[in-house]
């Protein structure tokens, strides 16, 4: 009796296959014996493919044959081993090219039904209901909500909508005002910070002093410098030293930020010249004489306790240029300014309610 080594598989040419060729020994539960990789062979499956969509058309076969070589690919993947003959390799690359098509036809019909595209005045009239806190989040739904927040309605109602009479606002924030197109974005966001009590709260919270050392002053350029004298809580007079600094702009990798351009009839709007300003302001016990720092960059600020351990000391380091990321921060040389004993220190932005305003013509 022969070995089951020794019997050969049968083998099938794609030129030669018709219906009538194919034999039990094809199906996957012939003999393993006889047929190792137990599955119909890719090169015939192809065979056949060819021959009924010669007999049926593409259109009608298609079914058809997508459903045999889905089965014959199910069962293959589960087989020990697979064949090495070249027209298997043929195969493959064929039932690939099949699989990107159909991909590509259902991403192309899925990006053409994805959601539906509504009028800005819809997204007008839902901004309406948006509390300040979540403009930013009603902003990123899509391009028409952002557009809506550009224009002049959406922040003039916003204003109107939290406008109390009891609050005493400052004059360029009064409602007379408000009417003018220049800088109205900034404008109703210090107004929020006066009116809206969860933006006065988180200012009101801020403690004399800072828990931490503020980093973000780093690398920025002083280019305004002031000094006045005050009354507080104590019988002495104290004196509050402002520095007013702008912020470090980041770099881009093409050069520019990757951001939407606003309407040109609303860029009034959106302007505002404190942007990236922010305010230093230290309040110390007594007058203290300090270089002129005005147009340096700031590389060092830190904030320690004084020598009598009864206060706090301010030191600010000046250079001529930004120190490069990555480098160590220069303490030494440059223009060094020490303010102690210090009675209180705030870091204010653009839309604090204490930043000093500038006057509008």
């Amino acid at each position: 009796m022969p070995k089951k080594g020794n019997r050969k598989r049968l083998k099938f040419k794609a030129g030669d296959v018709c219906c009538e060729s194919v034999t039990v020994a094809d199906f996957a539960n012939a003999d393993p014996a006889v047929v190792k990789s137990g599955r119909v062979k890719k090169a015939v499956a192809n065979a056949i493919e060819k021959e009924v969509k010669l007999l049926c058309g593409l259109e009608a076969s298609q079914g058809a044959v997508e459903e045999v070589l889905s089965s014959a690919s199910s069962v293959g993947a589960d087989a020990v081993g697979s064949s090495d003959d070249p027209e298997d390799d043929e195969g493959e690359s064929e039932t690939k090219v099949t699989r990107k098509k159909k991909n590509k036809r259902k991403k192309e019909s899925s990006e053409s039904s994805d959601g539906e595209d509504y009028p800005v005045d819809i997204w007008l009239v839902l901004s309406s209901y948006i509390r300040p806190e979540d403009v930013c989040k009603f902003s990123l739904i899509c391009r028409s909500a952002w557009t809506v927040t550009c224009t002049a309605a959406f922040w003039t109602r916003l204003y109107r909508r939290h406008y109390r009479v009891e609050v005493d606002l400052p004059f360029r924030l009064q409602p007379d005002c408000i009417d003018r197109m220049r800088c109205l974005r900034a404008c109703v966001i210090r107004s929020l910070f006066h009116l809206y009590e969860p933006f006065s709260l988180r200012v009101s919270k801020s403690p004399a002093l800072p828990e931490s050392t503020p980093t973000t002053l780093l690398n920025s350029k002083c280019f305004l410098f002031w000094v006045k004298k005050v009354s507080g809580t104590r019988p002495e007079a104290l004196w509050e030293f402002n520095f007013k600094f702008k912020k470090q702009v980041g770099h881009f990798k093409n050069g520019c930020a990757k951001s939407l351009h606003l309407p040109k009839q609303y860029e009034e709007v959106h302007m505002n010249s404190d942007s990236d300003c922010c305010v230093l302001q230290v309040t110390t016990l007594n007058y203290i004489f300090i270089p002129v720092v005005m147009g340096l960059t700031l590389t060092l600020f830190t904030i320690n306790v004084s020598t009598d351990m009864r206060h706090h000391r301010v030191r600010l380091v000046f250079q001529d240029s930004p120190v490069q990321r990555g480098r160590k921060r220069g303490d030494q040389g440059g223009t060094q300014v020490v303010l102690d004993p210090v009675h209180s220190v705030k870091l204010m932005d653009w839309w604090h309610p204490l930043y000093p305003l500038l006057t509008f013509t």
